[in-house]
């Protein structure tokens, strides 16, 4: 044994140590990676052939582990670390050569490359990467953060510590719109450190709450990081499950965990949400506590200038921007409870509904069925039994069938029968209606009430109009004649409430792109579609930003912009309220029309999309920006084909194997995984988060995605966790980034300390959930019913 170490854990040294030596020579990270695979392989492969590495396995041979085989241990528990004491025989690591290593490794890394990066289940999701980072560097190009922290900063000066909580915002901001953290940071550095440090702001605190704003994009979704970690964490938890209850003696994960075993983007997405607002108000939490503790080094700033919004009392403000909107969002909520908002649709499946099935799978093995109760608990099991004994007596479950049209008839008549009086479709409309109307009688309070007064009476005579004359009956353009009346006056109050609201600096600077994340992220939060493409409207959306904003320094005209949303707006209302699936066999005059106006509505959108590109285009601005996109997108996936590499080397050897014995010799899970968030966490200081997704996490990905634990938890805390290698020093990205754009006056040292209590925020953070794990599964489980 060379220097008394087992041969694999030689190799594991010989793999860290290719791959720092690669990252610190300054070779582009996506190569280095994979030059380190290479490299490593050669060195090991080197060793091995002169028999410098022995492996030290357990004797399968002796009379010992044939004993504890015998005693009912299962074969695949056996490891060095959990029975030290078995007889063990030296071997190379290289059972059969490295000749035939080398061969299987080149055509693994063709078959994962063709899996995982050119034709797999997960190409379509890892699309997503490229759809956000041009909305990221879109956004960014467009100046959105110039004046969103011009804004904020007026808003939140007058406060101790005001310019940093203003960061805080803005970085919460930009990771909800952007999601790119190179970019954010250093926006912020340019535009707000300055003007921090000329208004006494001591460095550290000026560059720390830079640097850990910038990294919210890291977990606040879209984000990144969530996307690559999904598309890995839900193949290692399928597998993982599996393998799991084929162990328990089960015959699959379904029959096991008496669920499917599937973890997606989009439930990931829904789980971050409350993690990165928890980090946002901690951040924003420790600025403020700081100013009040250090006033001198975070004072108030009182010269930053004034926005142009109206003087309103405090009764006013609270009266119009909260009270009237939660009434009125808690008043739909109420009503759909009570069935008096609802679906007043009419479509019937021809199919019939399957028959209930049992909670869990009862006809199982013995093993199985005793593994099923210590998993679900004795009262499960019982319950479940009951329920197939049930279903077993009135003849076994009831299988989907095609419907006759007298049954078909009946479930329309039994869907009139049930109708809400108000439906969905019309209260959300005139809900947005009624927001927009309260707030904008907020913003300007002295002006006249008249037309704001005759939309409130548009929104009012449309309920009624639903209420008493519109039944389900109503074809949806027949209920639209009748609602054109209430709707004209309510569209006449709400046409004068955008010209108040485009007075208001704030809500002139906020409101675009806060349209943009809430069509991004409700799309995906609620389940409509997948991230992929949500990922494609946000990036449309963000061109035509970025293309409305230049003309409107140009001093030329947005109408097309302006109309070519309005046009996607239209297109998408004809959509909620008439049936345009092209499979229909009777097809109404009144939905040919719609159809009609839908796709002329979606044809000027595109128009309006193609020239946005071509304002971009003659601007000098969409070359830089898909140049950029090109090239942050193609190192990603350079690092994901290098890792690939560089974790079939590991494999090859029995590093990965080694490594995944070692954490299942512990019998707690917690502790478990309490090693590996270690580990993750000191790897944050030397490597990328990129690396650490696709080198590290593979290797542990089968032990702590294998057990009880939720995998969005799991999943949400290793992001969390890899957020902060953003910030850890020497080599966190956000380090840099600052450190570029940085005034000479501000040393590295500045920098380093002015982090540091960033990252025990962030350590405080990971606490926070894991001892309150509800905080990550909450919103999913409420989206989800």
């Amino acid at each position: 044994m060379l220097f008394g170490l087992d041969g694999v854990e030689i190799g594991l040294i010989i793999v860290f140590l290719c791959l720092f030596g690669g990252i610190l020579s300054g070779f582009p990270v996506a190569f280095a990676i994979g030059g380190a695979g290479v490299i490593s392989f050669a060195i090991i492969a080197a060793l091995d052939s002169a028999g410098l590495l022995i492996h030290q396995a357990i004797d399968t041979s002796s009379q010992a582990y044939r004993d504890l085989i015998q005693s009912g241990v299962k074969a695949e528990s056996v490891s060095v670390f959990r029975y030290p004491d078995l007889p063990r025989i030296g071997m190379p690591v290289f059972d059969r050569g490295w000749e035939t290593a080398l061969d299987r490794n080149i055509s693994f890394i063709v078959n994962r490359i063709n899996e995982r990066v050119l034709a797999g289940q997960s190409i379509e999701t890892l699309l997503a990467v490229l759809m956000f980072v041009l909305m990221g560097i879109t956004l960014e190009r467009s100046k959105i953060a110039n004046d969103l922290l011009t804004t904020m900063a007026r808003v939140f000066g007058p406060l101790p510590g005001g310019l940093a909580v203003s960061v805080v915002v803005v970085g919460a901001f930009l990771a909800a719109s952007t999601g790119i953290v190179g970019a954010t940071v250093v926006t912020m550095g340019l535009l707000s450190l300055p003007t921090m440090l000329r208004h006494n702001y001591s460095p550290e605190i000026a560059t720390g709450v830079i640097a850990a704003s910038g990294t919210l994009g890291q977990i606040i979704p879209p984000s990144i990081v969530i996307v690559l970690l999904g598309t890995l964490a839900g193949d290692l938890y399928s597998v993982a499950q599996e393998n799991r209850a084929i162990e328990a003696g089960c015959s699959d994960a379904l029959t096991y965990l008496g669920k499917p075993a599937v973890v997606s983007v989009g439930t990931l997405f829904q789980a971050a949400l409350l993690p990165g607002i928890l980090l946002a108000l901690l951040y924003a939490l420790y600025a403020f506590g700081y100013a009040l503790l250090n006033p001198s080094k975070a004072p108030a700033v009182d010269d930053l200038g004034e926005t142009n919004a109206e003087p309103i009392t405090r009764g006013e403000g609270f009266t119009w921007f909260i009270g009237v909107p939660v009434a009125l969002v808690a008043g739909m909520l109420v009503l759909s409870e009570f069935g008096v908002i609802g679906s007043q649709s009419l479509n019937v499946d021809r199919y019939s509904d399957r028959g209930d099935v049992a909670s869990l799978r009862t006809n199982v093995s013995p093993d199985c069925q005793e593994a099923m109760i210590d998993l679900h608990g004795q009262a499960a099991w019982d319950q479940a039994v009951a329920e197939q004994a049930a279903i077993d007596e009135s003849g076994g479950v009831t299988q989907a069938h095609e419907l006759s049209e007298e049954e078909i008839a009946e479930k329309r008549e039994a869907k009139i029968a049930n109708a809400a009086p108000i439906g969905t479709g019309v209260a959300t409309i005139l809900l947005m209606f009624g927001l927009v109307l309260a707030v904008a009688r907020g913003v300007m309070p002295s002006a006249s009430p008249a037309p704001l007064l005759v939309g409130a009476l548009g929104i009012v005579l449309g309920l009624l109009v639903d209420i008493l004359l519109i039944g389900p009956r109503w074809s949806a353009g027949g209920s639209l004649m009748v609602l054109l009346i209430p709707y004209a006056l309510a569209m006449y109050g709400c046409v004068h409430a955008a010209i108040r609201l485009s007075k208001n600096e704030l809500i002139r600077v906020v409101f675009p792109p806060l349209i943009l994340i809430v069509a991004v992220l409700g799309s995906i939060l609620g389940g409509i579609t997948n991230p992929t493409p949500a990922a494609a409207l946000g990036a449309a959306g963000a061109i035509m930003l970025a293309a409305y904003r230049k003309l409107r320094d140009e001093e030329r005209s947005g109408k097309i912009i302006i109309f070519a949303t309005l046009a996607i707006v239209v297109a998408i209302l004809i959509g909620i309220n008439f049936d345009l699936r092209i499979n229909n066999e009777d097809v109404s005059f009144d939905t040919w029309v719609a159809f009609f106006f839908a796709y002329a509505a979606y044809i000027y959108a595109a128009f309006g999309l193609f020239f946005a590109c071509w304002v971009l285009f003659t601007g000098g601005v969409l070359t830089p920006v898909v140049r950029e996109t090109a090239k942050v997108t193609s190192m990603v996936f350079t690092i994901l084909i290098g890792s690939q590499l560089l974790n079939l080397v590991v494999i090859s050897f029995g590093g990965e194997h080694y490594i995944q014995q070692f954490l299942r010799s512990y019998d707690s899970e917690f502790k478990v995984f309490l090693i590996v968030m270690l580990v993750l966490f000191i790897l944050g200081f030397v490597l990328d988060f990129l690396e650490i997704i696709y080198i590290v996490v593979p290797i542990v990905g089968p032990v702590i995605y294998g057990g009880t634990f939720d995998p969005k938890w799991v999943t949400i805390m290793i992001a969390v966790n890899l957020q902060t290698s953003f910030l850890t020093p020497p080599f966190g990205f956000a380090l840099f980034y600052l450190r570029g754009v940085a005034p000479k006056e501000v040393t590295t040292g500045h920098i380093y300390r002015g982090v540091a209590p960033f990252v025990l925020i962030q350590v405080v953070g990971i606490a926070i959930l894991w001892f309150f794990p509800w905080i990550v599964t909450i919103v999913p489980q409420l989206i989800s019913g």
